[in-house]
C-alpha cells in the first residue's frame, strides 16, 4: 500500500523558515520523480517544486525560486522541502506527490505564515 505522510509544518513569521519531509513507503521511492504541490483557501492546487529519481535536476514555480530548496534523500525514502523568506502569500496545505502510474498523494501538511 502506498502511503506518502507530510510532516513539519506549522506556524511561522513572515522571513522565517520551515522544513518539510515527506515519508514514503510502499513502492520503490528511488524510481518515481517526486514533487511539492500547495493548496491555499480558496484556490486551486498548484505546484510547487519538482525533482527526478537521483535527485539531479529539480524545477520550481516561479513563486518560489530563491527560496525553497527540493531534496530527497533514496536510501531513507524521504522527499524533503526547505523554504526559506516565507511570505504570507505561502500559507497552504502542503502536499507530496508520487509521479507513479495514475499518482499518489499524500494527506497534507498546514504551513502558516502570520505574524
Amino acid at each position: 500500500q502506498v502511503q506518502l505522510v507530510e510532516s513539519g509544518g506549522g506556524l511561522v513569521q513572515p522571513g522565517g523558515s520551515l522544513s518539510l519531509s515527506c515519508a514514503a513507503s510502499g513502492f520503490t521511492f528511488s524510481r518515481y520523480h517526486m514533487s511539492w504541490y500547495r493548496q491555499a483557501p480558496g484556490k486551486e492546487r498548484e505546484f510547487v517544486a519538482g525533482i527526478t529519481t537521483s535527485g539531479g535536476s529539480t524545477n520550481y514555480a516561479d513563486s518560489v525560486k530563491e527560496r525553497f530548496t527540493i531534496s530527497r534523500d533514496n536510501a531513507k525514502n524521504t522527499l524533503y522541502l526547505q523554504m526559506n523568506s516565507l511570505k504570507p502569500e505561502d500559507t497552504a496545505v502542503y502536499y507530496c506527490y508520487a509521479a507513479r502510474g495514475a499518482g499518489s498523494w499524500g494527506q497534507g501538511t498546514q504551513v502558516t505564515v502570520s505574524s
